[in-house]
């Protein structure tokens, strides 16, 4: 049975459209205001930043060019003509690929660890110290906010050239990351089960390890995963000032013009990255029960 369509008076109606005409252009015009501010903010940054679309247009030929000599062997020919001069020095850079590897493994190990430890502190729902929370909240912004190759300088010059800077400075950068993901994630569990060991008298390292610790540990370990794919990128430039690993000699010869080292080396880098990103991705899926990932 099909209800009538209950009409009101145009009396009621027409105030009610106005209302919601009113209601629109109110809304356009909030939006048009964001959209002029956005539009403002974006015209004085590039002023300030000495941004010049001209000199952009004018000088993109230098960039094309450039990746047209990537593509080319000294003797002018295609690189991919002549796999074997291309990959001339392929045991040297997979060996300083591999470094770059442990590296960033080395440093995601070190840096989910200590943001595992710290996280809890961090929290502001189960964090036992409200100056605590505060000092190792502010002590991992610092870890996060300098930059991996300010870090990695200033171990270069304490520990001499190697992978031994590149791996504290990307253990110390992914411990600033890590902490602030693992403490939001511990921030949205449900707290009945710590509050339920909690009231069994246990102390609070107990309520963490039981109550907590079992809800967030799937996405810890994702997370963790996910940095590993961003510290094998970081490793590959922090080798730029020494700090190990196959960037050395990436530096080297893009300083050089040696165009078809440096793209055989960036084709290396780029199939190492996306084998781990599939890897991982697909860890990572599975532990968040999201599909089978790519």
């Amino acid at each position: 049975m099909i209800s009538p369509v209950v009409q009101l008076p145009e009396a009621q109606v027409r105030p009610l459209l106005a209302a919601y005409a009113a209601a629109v252009r109110a809304r356009r015009l909030h939006s048009l205001v964001t959209l002029a501010c956005v539009v403002a903010a974006v015209v004085l940054s590039g002023i300030s930043a000495e941004v010049s679309p001209v000199r952009f247009f004018a000088n993109i030929g230098n960039f094309t060019n450039y990746l047209y000599r990537l593509c080319h062997l000294d003797s002018g020919a295609f690189v991919w003509t002549d796999p074997v001069e291309w990959f001339w020095g392929l045991r040297r850079w997979l060996r300083l690929l591999s470094e770059t590897l442990l590296m960033a493994y080395v440093a995601t190990i070190l840096g989910s660890a200590g943001a595992f430890f710290l996280c809890f502190f961090a929290a502001a729902n189960v964090s036992p110290n409200r100056w605590l929370r505060i000092g190792v909240r502010r002590f991992c912004e610092l870890c996060r906010t300098v930059p991996e190759l300010v870090f990695a300088l200033v171990f270069v010059i304490a520990f001499g050239l190697g992978p031994v800077g590149g791996v504290l400075a990307l253990a110390i950068h992914c411990l600033g990351a890590l902490s602030k993901l693992f403490a939001e994630v511990v921030e949205n569990i449900d707290m009945k089960p710590v509050e339920g060991v909690h009231a069994t008298g246990a102390p609070w390292h107990v309520a963490m390890r039981y109550g907590a610790l079992p809800l967030v540990l799937p996405a810890f370990v994702s997370y963790a995963l996910l940095r590993f794919e961003i510290n094998v990128r970081g490793a590959a430039v922090i080798g730029f000032v020494g700090a190990g690993g196959i960037g050395v000699d990436l530096l080297e010869a893009i300083r050089k013009f040696y165009y078809s080292d440096v793209s055989a080396m960036l084709l290396l880098i780029v199939i190492t990255v996306s084998i781990i990103d599939f890897g991982t991705g697909m860890v990572r899926h599975r532990l968040i029960g999201t599909g089978r990932g790519h």
